[in-house]
Order: structure tokens, then sequence, then C-alpha cells
């Protein structure tokens, strides 16, 4: 973790957090919380309440597939009640126009999946497709092209410092739909090709890593612009959301050391975003190059994008149809009744509140000596300059359930280069071909439970968390070298520490 104050430089100035209603905290509890998110020196015991991964929102920890489905375990019983209304618009079947149920009609004509659900299945991550018959209903790719001037045209991106001017495709727009409703093609159908690459540790054991090429086949609408860029996607894991959304983005951008000027190798940067909720730049947090500064934004763009729903952020009854796709644009549409939109403000309210209070799960075996010596390991190979352990919390006006919580979701919130291996070399805001913000580790450990299946990175190329690790390169190469070279028991610790979390 860089020691630069980054929220004092120029760059990230007046990236406050509009989002929450914010209660400043005292000289007293500034002093507490440097002590407590202090990483630790002592791996002889778990520390206090590093258990409760989520503070007082924790959630007990299941056996089943729906660990990740719970709420905030400091709900008030009116809010679960919220909760599950929000639940109901999540899972939801989204039907196309016209349609007699009016209250769940609009669907594409594009999309990706007929609910938040099918991507997210059972809130958790997605995969890529598995067999030739699968279908890549949590995946997809993004598209882009360079804007050829290489600067924004929008005057509000123009503000953004080091803001990398990109443009939709102009058939396809910035998101590849490989379903449409009948009579209108889908745009594509997601090709994945692997080639397995061996990697051999210090103690001879041989690690094969497969190594992804996409391809858009079959499309729909005629060619991809020349220099489309295409960037696959796996749907993440929900829980935690409305924690990450309440660290103070002030917490956030003093780990940023853009130059990295300590020397320890880490050269953190946040990400910047115009926010079409509050309608200036903000700190980005969601998506996996953080393109998205709140859990509203971040809920409504997927709603438009991978279902074709138009919402009061983004309002085009389209959905992700182009221009160019004049079939698309002239199709019937479920927007135009008492919802104004194809979901209103009140049902994205709902969706909105059940994404920020899906429950993480108690730790597991946070006193084994194994998972002790795991964490050791993981802090004294510099796992931590990325994957920061704690924060606390805003303490909030109006959200109890995320307010002045201590929270270890092992994640510093910001981009990171991790070479060229795991490029998509695709930009997104200020983030480069090769960077990605750093995933939150709580949970990885029930991924198999949840998903049922042990695939990660933002691709899911990974098919454990060793080999996830094996991909990590750039500003991560020198801790994937020590995984390379450690004892076996000091890797097989390190891994057992993360299935603990």
């Amino acid at each position: 973790m860089g020691s630069v104050a980054g929220a004092d430089l120029p760059a990230y100035s007046g990236l406050d957090d509009p989002h929450l209603d914010v209660i400043p905290r005292t000289a007293d509890e500034i002093a507490r919380i440097a002590a407590v998110t202090t990483p630790t020196t002592d791996f002889t015991q778990a520390q206090p309440f590093e258990e409760r991964s989520a503070g007082a929102a924790t959630v007990r920890a299941r056996a089943d597939a729906n660990a990740f489905s719970l709420p905030s375990g400091n709900i008030t019983f009116e809010d679960e009640l919220q909760f599950k209304l929000g639940n109901g618009l999540f899972r939801k079947l989204w039907v196309s126009s016209p349609s007699s149920t009016l209250a769940s009609d609009g669907l594409g004509p594009l999309f990706n999946a007929r609910s938040c659900q099918r991507c997210h299945i059972k809130d958790g991550r997605g995969h890529p497709p598995e067999t030739a018959e699968d279908n890549a209903v949590s995946m997809f790719l993004r598209v882009s092209v360079m804007d050829p001037d290489g600067l924004p045209d929008d005057a509000n991106l123009a503000q953004i410092a080091d803001y990398i001017a990109t443009l939709p495709d102009p058939t396809y727009g910035t998101q590849l739909q490989d379903v449409a409703v009948q009579g209108h093609p889908a745009e594509y159908t997601l090709g994945i090709d692997y080639e397995e690459q061996p990697v051999t540790l210090a103690d001879g054991t041989e690690v094969s890593l497969r190594a992804p090429t996409y391809r858009a086949d079959n499309l729909g609408y005629g060619p991809l612009a020349e220099g489309a860029m295409l960037s696959p996607r796996v749907a993440p894991q929900m829980i935690g959301l409305g924690l990450l959304e309440a660290i103070p983005a002030a917490d956030i951008l003093a780990g940023a050391d853009p130059d990295d000027l300590d020397g320890d190798g880490i050269s953190g940067r946040p990400n910047i975003v115009w926010s079409h909720e509050f309608d200036r730049p903000m700190l980005g947090r969601f998506g996996l190059k953080a393109g998205n500064p709140t859990i509203m934004e971040q809920s409504s763009s997927a709603f438009v994008g991978d279902i074709g729903i138009s919402n009061p952020l983004f309002p085009a009854a389209s959905g992700e149809c182009t221009d160019l796709q004049a079939d698309c644009q002239a199709a019937i549409h479920g927007d135009g009744d008492a919802r104004g939109t194809e979901i209103d403000a009140e049902g994205m309210a709902l969706v909105t509140f059940y994404s920020r209070n899906l429950g993480v799960p108690a730790r597991r075996d946070v006193d084994d000596p194994e998972v002790l010596r795991g964490k050791e390991v993981f802090y004294t190979t510099g796992c931590t300059a990325c994957h920061r352990p704690s924060f606390v919390t805003h303490r909030l006006d109006n959200q109890p359930e995320q307010s002045f919580q201590l929270i270890w979701p092992y994640t510093d919130m910001l981009l990171h280069d991790m070479g060229p291996g795991l490029a998509d070399n695709r930009p997104e805001a200020r983030a480069t071909g090769q960077e990605w913000r750093t995933p939150p580790l709580w949970g990885i450990g029930l991924t198999e439970q949840v998903s049922g299946h042990s695939y990660f990175l933002h691709d899911g190329r990974a098919r454990s968390l060793l080999e996830a690790i094996l991909w990590h390169g750039g500003e991560a190469q020198a801790q994937r070298d020590a995984v390379v070279d450690m004892p076996p028991e000091d890797r097989a610790a390190l891994l057992r520490f993360l299935e603990s979390l």
C-alpha cells in the first residue's frame, strides 16, 4: 500500500462522497481508526473482530449455496422487508413488449440475460462457458474504439486528468449482447480458445494455466469497427457492496501512489469517472476497472446494458441499440406507461437497497494454526500492498447497516497494472488496458460452495486460487514469483488462509 497522501494530489481534489449522508469523524475517532487498521505484525493469534469481516453487518457462515444471499446482519425487521422486495426485482424475469404484464415488459431488444440473478447466480460470481453447449449468460464482451483525436469529446470528461478517450463501436455500442427478442438478430456469439501454459514451481510441481483468446463470432450487424477493443467480463460476486460504497474516498485516495514515490513497486491509482447520478467527477468504486461510482449507477448501467431495461439514469428505451441498428431502435418498447421508464425510480431504489445490503459471511477457522501461518505468508510476501486488509466506513446518518463498521475486504479499491498476461488492452476512464481494480477477497473461499465452480479473475480463466496467483504480473510480479519459490508448506498455508476468507 502506497504511503503518499493521495487525497492531497491535485488530480484528486474535490473527490468526496456526495452519495453519502456523512457525520464527520472526531479527532479521537481518526486516531482510533488509524490504530485499528494498521496491518498487524503478530500472527500468533487472530486479531480482535477479524472473524466479523463486515463488522456488525456480518452474517453467519452457511454451508449451502445461499451463503451470499442473506441481508446485512444488523438490518432492522422493517428494512428486511425492503430487502426482500429488492430481491424480488433482482430475480425478476423481464419479458418483451408488448405484454399484458406491463410492470415486467421492456426486455431488450438486445440483451445478455433476462434478470440480474441470471448473471449473478445465487449472488455469486459468474463463469465462462465450460462446454460448446454451455451459454455465456454470466459473461460478455465490452467493446470500444479509441477516439481518433485522443481527447474526450465530452467537456465533462475533459476535466478529468488522464482520462483516456474512447468511443462506443458505431454499430455495436459499448457491450455485445448475445441474445435478442423474437424478430431481431443477436449481436454475436462468444467464442473462446484456450492454450495451456505450464508453470513449474520451485519444488518441481507443475501447474497449467489456460491462456484465453476471445472472439466475437456470428456478428449479427456486420463487422466491428477497425481497431475495436474487446474486454471479457465475468459477473462478480455481490456481497459487501454497501460497505465498499461507505468507505471514505479520502481513505482510499490516501493509499494512491501513482509514481511509486515510496519505492515499493506498487503504484495504485484511483479511477475517476463522471457520475450521471450526481453530475460531477467521482471516485470509481464498482466494476472490474472501477468504472462506476455508486451502487445505483452500477445497477442502472447493468439494467440498460445487460437486460435492455431503461431507467431514470439511462432512459434509452432501446437499451444498447445504436443508431445503425434501425430495426432495434424502432422496436416496441416498454416505456411510456405509469412507470415512465421500464423500471422506475422506486424499483431502482429497491434493487440498490438489496445490492447494498447483501451480507458478508463470517470468516472460518481464524484461529487455525495453518490459517494463521498462511496469513503471515500473505502479509510478509507483500500481498497486502494491494489487498489492504481493513477499513472503517463513514459514520452515516441514514444507513445504520453500513455506518462506522470495521470491515476486512482485502482490497485497496485502486487500479493496478497487472502486466501483459492479464491485460485486456481496453482502457476505461483513467484505467489503462493493463490496469484492474483490486478485487475484494472476502467470501472468496466460499466460491465453489455458492457458485458451483472455482473460477477466478476478471474472465474466469483461473481454475483455482493458485492459478489466479500465478497469473499476477506487473506490480504483483514479485509477489507471484515469491509464491513460485516458496516452500510447499508455506504455499499450502497461504491457500488455506485465502480459503478462510
